[in-house]
């Protein structure tokens, strides 16, 4: 089991995240512990899954690696990343039984989102 996954994000973008993961995705934002919070950065809950965006100095977005999570409501989600100007790149049938999509968040790093399709 799979405590947390981690993405880099650069420094002072903590704005930036928040209103990306919590404003459009919906998570909620979790409190880092004292001697980590002094670092950056931010962590966020939700939906089964904990992300943390870490302050990376030489920053450089993840373009392949990319978390994977699961959505019940796929397809407002995609409404309200497409709104606020985010791409939204729907898979094809590769993943058989779900439907997905990608998009980055605001520092670039990939995200995939899917759904079971019997769900959809």
């Amino acid at each position: 089991m799979i405590h947390h996954v981690q993405l880099a994000c650069p420094r002072g973008s903590e704005d930036a995240s928040r209103a990306f993961y919590i404003g459009l995705l919906h998570l909620t934002e979790v409190p880092k512990p004292p001697a980590l919070a002094a670092r950056g950065g931010c962590w966020f809950t939700g939906y089964g899954a904990e992300l943390h965006l870490g302050v990376e100095d030489d920053f450089r977005p993840a373009r392949k690696a990319h978390p994977a999570l699961l959505r019940p409501d796929l397809d407002a989600l995609a409404d309200r990343l497409t709104a606020a100007g985010y791409p939204v790149a729907w898979g094809g049938d590769e993943l058989p039984g779900l439907r997905r999509f990608h998009t980055e968040d605001p520092h670039g790093n990939r995200l995939e989102l899917l759904t079971p399709a019997a769900t959809a």
